[in-house]
């Protein structure tokens, strides 16, 4: 499965450049791991952090424009860090297997002569079979939509970054013209008809371009959780459906399609959720007259089960976290805002083992990227898994590794909780 080794922001909001794991100029930065945890103040930009991932995977869906109105963003104005005149940068740093050579994906936007968002460039880099040094080699550059792109698996051509956008003009015109030479040869021209999506959109669903068709499946892969339990209580309409969506409102169809598609499988996954929910004796179903399946939980010391309308909140987020993990087509990434909300505070580790248990003790498991301002829940976490953001003094934030902080590594190998170091202050900046 995919795994996301960095990621860079520049100029989204608090974020006014700040990188977590390896880039391709980066390689002494260690790649993010499996599990990965931001921990923070109030108010230094966790959130905002976490909507970056959905704001680049809003981007895809609906296009520039678009995403930067939805969710309450409040438009690309809204979205620009405050005296910055733009662009607004995004970089992903990824892997597509274990042993395959790391993708770079640039993302550019900026306002247009209209002040309407736009994708002002657009790009994707790799290093060529057995290239250790050296920039990348560029095999789908665009901008305002124009550009070139490379056929199938072949590598391309290394641009000149001394000329910038003049070296691709270039070749731009040389291929307008017929010239077929080397480093044209499997180029085609691009020119998309709305600059305001993103090329990925497009040429991710051709056959011809394989890369840039894996990356747009592993970004439409991402499961970013606004999951609240009040919309896991609603009585949705009868029929399954694969996975949970976003706000979990759609709990009574997964469950329907679990018990169908995979009822053994699935009455084993009841049976082990039962068990790390404390209090839960058994979990089963109901099945009501217009087709519906509902959720029964039977709780110790009690004769009748109850169902989920009546469960508290953090049963039904643990149930649902739980279940999420245990998708037969899990999701390469999955992204969760401080999941310890309602969670008594003795749970948090054991849910951060299962997370981590299944980012990492299984081929192809799920990456799993959250924020959290609960120490218990960072008590399980190794300093490489975490990371501190911070707002500095001009109110951008920065973000650094635990692990950077020799004291704190030394303390954590003597046995001291990483949480504990926390609430004790001993991660603050120093």
């Amino acid at each position: 499965m995919a795994r996301l080794e960095g990621f860079r922001i520049k100029n989204f909001k608090a974020l006014k450049d700040i990188t977590l794991g390896r880039l391709w100029n980066q390689q002494n930065s260690k790649p993010l791991t499996p599990l990965t945890a931001v921990i923070g103040k109030n108010g230094v930009g966790k959130s905002t952090l976490f909507d970056a991932f959905g704001f680049l995977a809003d981007c895809l869906k609906f296009g520039v424009e678009d995403a930067c109105d939805a969710r309450g963003r409040g438009g690309f104005g809204k979205l620009l860090s405050q005296g910055q005149t733009g662009p607004i940068e995004f970089e992903v740093y990824y892997r597509e297997e274990g042993n395959a050579r790391p993708i770079t994906y640039e993302l550019s936007i900026n306002l247009d002569e209209y002040g309407r968002p736009f994708v002002s460039t657009e790009r994707f880099r790799q290093r060529r079979s057995g290239q250790t040094r050296g920039r990348p080699f560029s095999f789908l550059f665009l901008v305002k939509g124009k550009g070139v792109v490379w056929k199938g698996d072949t590598q391309g051509r290394q641009f000149d970054e001394s000329k910038g956008q003049n070296d691709l003009f270039s070749l731009m015109a040389k291929l307008r013209q017929g010239v077929a030479d080397e480093e044209s040869r499997d180029t085609e021209l691009v020119e998309l008809e709305d600059y305001r999506k993103l090329g990925i959109a497009t040429l991710g669903s051709l056959k011809q371009h394989p890369r840039i068709s894996a990356f747009r499946r592993f970004i439409e892969g991402w499961y970013l959780s606004y999951f609240t339990p009040d919309a896991a209580r609603s009585l949705p309409l009868a029929g399954p459906q694969k996975h949970i969506n976003i706000h979990g409102d759609n709990l009574g169809n997964v469950v329907q399609f679990m018990e169908r598609e995979h009822p053994r499988r699935f009455q084993s996954i009841l049976k082990r959720i039962a068990e790390k929910i404390p209090g839960i004796d058994k979990i089963d179903t109901e099945k009501t007259a217009d087709g519906r399946l509902l959720l029964r939980f039977n709780d110790k010391g009690f004769q009748d089960p109850f169902y989920v309308q009546q469960m508290s909140d953090g049963t039904l987020k643990v149930f649902a976290y739980l279940l999420l993990l245990e998708d037969p087509n899990p999701p390469p990434f999955l992204c969760i805002e401080e999941p310890e909300n309602g969670l008594y505070h003795k749970l948090l580790e054991s849910l951060a083992r299962e997370f981590r248990e299944h980012a990492t003790g299984r081929a192809g498991g799920t990456q799993i990227f959250i924020t959290t301002h609960q120490p218990y829940f960072v008590d399980a976490l190794e300093p490489d898994e975490v990371w501190i953001l911070e707002k500095r003094s001009d109110g951008y934030s920065t973000i650094r590794q635990a692990s950077d902080d020799e004291i704190v590594r030394n303390m954590v190998a003597e046995g001291l909780p990483l949480g504990g170091l926390w609430y004790s202050d001993y991660l603050d900046a120093r």
